[in-house]
């Protein structure tokens, strides 16, 4: 699912293409995608897009008349821009937006249609779907460990609750964790005063650095490589690969459709974690150290 870093290069992008452009004609491919029924999608039509906002993991487009459209992409969604001219929209597209200047598409791969699009009118409308997670690129130490210690969970189920924090989702709360050489099943409320400033530092210095890295990735064009799964990431869909610091090879945790990627030995002082299903099948041959795989 893309998260703060690939949302906000993808909003970026849809501002230097659209702000100032009015909406030529909108196609949906499917009715389920758009979850909203007024105003209707021809409301749509000669507005212009006067911004583009991040919101958590949502992308919302601003436009004239007080009209708000908010797309949440979630695992599979992609967007492709085509300058006017270009190759025509596909029958697969999810969605078709016409510009003046170009075309704007969403795909989504995979049979499952999980991407939504809600048109809504007025700010009160579109107040609903702020989650209320914290930007922690605009926060304090002080207000990070505030909501840290809202809760007692697993720092990774607290770093990607969007309640709590805003954008972060399995894969950079994976290097965040490795970054701040922590164990990802530790509980927030047992965190010190340290180890959260710690944690702190290493959420900033996670999501900039891969901010920056996509923002030289796309230059002035469009991202077209929004992915999960980067061959620079230290952790994240690195199963059995060494890590990068210690040579280690990564262990995981599987739940449900996600997996929690990280080093052993870097994070959890050479204890394997628990994994839901293999462990209890396991029971007593599951090993209780890397020492016992490597």
């Amino acid at each position: 699912m893309p998260e703060l870093p690939d949302i906000t290069v993808y909003v970026e992008a849809l501002k230097r293409h659209l702000v100032g452009q009015p909406v030529a004609e909108v196609r949906l491919g499917t009715p389920f995608l758009l979850r909203t029924v007024e105003p209707p999608l021809s409301a749509l039509v000669d507005k212009r897009v006067l911004d583009v906002r991040r919101m958590g993991k949502r992308i919302v487009f601003v436009l004239e008349e007080d009209l708000f459209i908010v797309l949440h992409l979630m695992i599979a969604g992609r967007l492709h821009w085509k300058p006017r001219g270009g190759k025509g929209a596909k029958k697969s597209d999810l969605a078709v937006f016409e510009f003046p200047s170009g075309t704007l598409t969403l795909t989504e791969a995979g049979s499952k249609r999980r991407a939504s699009l809600h048109l809504i009118r007025g700010a009160d409308g579109l107040a609903e779907f702020d989650r209320g997670g914290l930007e922690v690129l605009d926060a304090s130490v002080d207000q990070f460990a505030e909501r840290l210690r809202v809760e007692s969970h697993t720092v990774k189920r607290s770093l990607t609750d969007p309640r709590l924090f805003s954008g972060i989702g399995n894969a950079y709360s994976d290097e965040i964790l490795h970054r701040a050489r922590m164990s990802p099943v530790k509980l927030t409320r047992r965190l010190t005063d340290d180890e959260i400033a710690t944690l702190f530092a290493a959420t900033r210095a996670t999501l900039l650095e891969w901010t920056d890295r996509l923002r030289a990735e796309v230059g002035q064009g469009f991202p077209e490589k929004v992915t999960a799964f980067r061959s620079e990431m230290a952790v994240h869909g690195k199963y059995q690969q060494p890590c990068p610091v210690c040579g280690t090879p990564v262990q995981r945790i599987r739940y449900a459709d996600n997996e929690t990627n990280y080093c052993a030995r870097c994070q959890t002082d050479g204890k394997l974690l628990a994994d839901r299903g293999l462990s209890r099948l396991l029971k007593e041959d599951w090993p209780r150290s890397i020492d016992e795989v490597i």
